[in-house]
């Protein structure tokens, strides 16, 4: 039986709901939760009764506040599982934001794709081709750690919603809609990520074809904020609820 009894349901004001929010709450009044608006200022002001039976659903900062005030670890990211190396196709590694500045400005690298490695959302991951492509990350500190990996070529993306090792969904999210994954290969990788641990009772993870024909690991999502693309109402909910039960059972009391 489910620990979850109520949900908090994220608002943008006088009760607007994005489309992932709308997509929980239709699924939830269904089940017969019990479901409550909030702002991320009341959020801040901890005015609201979170919980150990507490859903919250919300964009990534707002998460990472019903975490902190329940006392429950925020996880770190983990973009590129060690377990997954072999389905990346690409070389894949760590830098500081100064490191890269200056392997830039010295011309060591003809073009590289960056993102934070630690910190959610600290920038949006882009390709740097030259030190005058920093000004996309103007005021973040140098020692910011980022993943860096080669610059390739996708032809079609897609994300696969997985709840507790089953695919529940394959959304297809650029390039060319007629160019599929190789989804034995997809399976593949979620029963090695289930065999070394790295996955989670509700994740999204990213695959799509390479020119050259490859079928390739894009990056791994949590599943506590995770953005909804095609994916219906039921489904998603069961992967956002899924992974909060797992990170309520982690709590610190």
């Amino acid at each position: 039986m489910s620990v979850i009894s109520k949900a908090f349901i994220e608002e943008q004001g006088n009760g607007r709901l994005r489309e992932e929010e709308q997509l929980v709450v239709d699924s939830l009044y269904q089940r017969g939760i019990q479901i409550t608006l909030y702002t991320e200022k009341r959020l801040r002001r901890r005015q609201l009764q979170l919980d150990g039976t507490s859903l919250v659903v919300g964009d990534m900062p707002c998460i990472s506040l019903a975490l902190k005030q329940l006392s429950i670890p925020e996880p770190q990211p983990n973009d590129y599982p060690a377990s997954l190396s072999e389905f990346l196709h690409r070389r894949i590694w760590r830098l500081t934001l100064g490191e890269l500045e200056l392997g830039l400005r010295n011309g060591r690298y003809p073009a590289i794709f960056a993102k934070p490695a630690t910190r959610r959302k600290r920038f949006t991951g882009c390709v740097f081709e030259s030190e005058y492509d920093l000004s996309q990350v103007y005021g973040v500190s140098r020692q910011e750690k980022l993943l860096c990996s080669e610059v390739v070529t996708w032809v079609s993306e897609y994300r696969i919603y997985v709840v507790h090792s089953e695919i529940r969904s394959i959304d297809w999210y650029a390039g060319n809609t007629s160019i599929p994954i190789d989804i034995k290969k997809v399976q593949r990788a979620i029963q090695v990520l289930d065999k070394a641990g790295e996955s989670y009772a509700g994740y999204g993870i990213d695959f799509g074809v390479l020119d050259t024909g490859q079928t390739a690991l894009v990056e791994m999502n949590d599943g506590f904020a995770l953005g909804a693309y095609t994916i219906d109402s039921t489904n998603y909910t069961d992967l956002i609820w899924a992974r909060w039960e797992e990170l309520i059972a982690q709590r610190v009391n």
